[in-house]
């Protein structure tokens, strides 16, 4: 019998790494420090009505031009090797992955991220995700002329769906929009689990929440208060600490919550093939 398949999404900046992730390399690289580069980006927004994603692509592009600084696919894609992770995050996914599989799921890795793709693709865990959905560039000769993809806080929950469909592909919005029954869906939404930080991640917080699945916010050590508000607006299930080392209290909550979820799919299952023997 074929594994039921469980989704968990992460959203990366503050979430996986420890902050956003432009600031680690890119930000430095223009001469600029984090708080004055997003300023900047808040007021291009507010003077020019922008959408607040599209503003600091453009930033970005702006900046490095009257700056000077290389801005290319691969010199963003090098900027990944610079992420600092919260503890444990890269040991995480074969530990979680090994579990689900003794657990009885096949657990796959997601990004939802209004972060950039090229910096996420550099990164060390990059291969353990089956997609990575977030920012992009479009490049003419090896440099950024356009925005080829911008996720911001709210159409990323169409990714939520393309997982629950398993329609990846983001160009396929036909298989995507068409109506399908829930026993075809390939994973369904039971099945996920999304973790995020913070506001931000609230619209799909509460999609995966409401629709049968589990969000859990995180938070830095001793900041507990920033996630508390989520808690108690029922926006998600748990709030952890953003420790993914094994015995942390998130590495338990998921184990115990793949284990659950295998009990579960095997109800389903039962319950799939007694309904199909009634109606023969």
């Amino acid at each position: 019998m074929k594994k039921p398949i469980v989704a968990i999404m992460y959203d990366f900046d503050k979430t996986l790494c420890t902050r956003d992730m432009q600031e680690y390399t890119f930000i430095p690289s223009i001469g600029m420090e984090a708080s004055e580069f997003w300023g900047h980006t808040r007021d291009v927004a507010q003077e020019e009505m922008m959408d607040s994603i599209l503003t600091y692509m453009y930033c970005m592009v702006e900046k490095a031009r009257q700056t000077g600084a290389v801005l290319t696919r691969e010199s963003l894609v090098a900027c990944g090797k610079d992420i600092q992770y919260h503890p444990g995050v890269e040991q995480w996914f074969e530990r979680i992955n090994r579990y689900g599989e003794e657990a009885g799921v096949t657990v796959e890795h997601y990004v939802l991220s209004s972060g950039l793709k090229e910096i996420i693709e550099g990164t060390s865990i990059a291969k353990y995700f089956k997609r990575i959905y977030a920012c992009e560039f479009l490049y003419k000769d090896g440099r950024p002329i356009w925005p080829k993809m911008a996720v911001n806080y709210t159409n990323k929950t169409q990714f939520v769906y393309r997982i629950n469909k398993g329609v990846l592909d983001i160009n396929n919005d036909v298989d995507l929009n068409n109506s399908s029954p829930d026993w075809k869906k390939r994973v369904f939404f039971s099945n996920m689990i999304y973790i995020g930080d913070g506001l931000t991640d609230v619209p799909c917080m509460k999609l995966v929440k409401q629709s049968g699945g589990h969000s859990i916010a995180l938070y830095d050590a001793g900041n507990a208060h920033k996630a508390a508000p989520l808690l108690a607006h029922e926006r998600v299930d748990w709030m952890f600490e953003a420790d993914y080392t094994e015995g942390s209290e998130l590495d338990r909550a998921m184990k115990l919550l793949l284990q659950n979820l295998s009990y579960y799919n095997e109800l389903k299952t039962i319950n799939e093939t007694q309904k199909k023997a009634l109606k023969k």
